[in-house]
């Protein structure tokens, strides 16, 4: 079987679009990506759902890379597998189907360990130092001063942290969803402004 075989396309294209993503790290445009990256409310719920298929526990230009070299792999196993067994491979959007419903678990067991083998430099001082100045969405809780409230922001490689804020300011609060600056920090606690305070170059 050709990897170009009308059946084989779908995984034949996951290998183009990494190869592209390769391409794109050589001349730094995936780290450009990754900085600009739109940063969604979620809420709680989506979250958990993106930590539980590994989004988040490394950077995501690399889970997106693990997913598309798990999914060709399977689909082409699959694909051959069903050759030996019945003579003939499966329809390109059956094995895609299959194939697909399979990486993104395999993908989130895989990143884990990744995860913990790569360099964690975002735990120094020096990383929690860099989010200064990121803006960041709030996605549990109400942060008044005293009371901090969880909240996701992106580092400049698009890596996603979940911090502590409170308001830099007394009067301040803020709600699940609102988008915020931060603008100081205390140890691990971040101190935040509403977004539309200052006028930003975006993050």
């Amino acid at each position: 079987m050709s990897l170009l075989d009308p059946h084989n396309l779908p995984f034949a294209a996951a290998l183009c679009l990494l190869a592209v993503l390769a391409a794109m790290q050589v001349v730094g445009i995936a780290d450009m990506i990754g900085d600009s990256e739109v940063d969604h409310d979620t809420g709680g719920a989506m979250d958990g759902l993106l930590s539980l298929l590994g989004v988040g526990r490394v950077p995501f230009m690399i889970w997106l890379a693990l997913l598309l070299v798990v999914f060709a792999a399977l689909g082409l196993s699959i694909q051959a597998l069903a050759a030996s067994l019945t003579g003939g491979p499966l329809a390109a959007a059956l094995a895609a189907l299959f194939a697909g419903g399979a990486a993104l678990p395999l993908t989130a067991l895989l990143a884990r360990p990744l995860g913990a083998i790569l360099p964690q430099d975002e735990t120094s001082a020096v990383t929690l130092d860099a989010l200064l100045g990121r803006r960041g969405h709030v996605t549990d809780g109400v942060a008044r001063r005293g009371s901090p409230a969880r909240a996701r922001v992106r580092d400049l490689h698009g890596t996603t942290h979940h911090v502590m804020i409170e308001p830099h300011e007394d009067a301040d609060e803020f709600h699940s969803g609102d988008e915020v600056l931060l603008v100081r920090r205390e140890g691990e606690a971040f101190f935040a402004t509403p977004l539309s305070v200052r006028a930003l170059s975006p993050h």
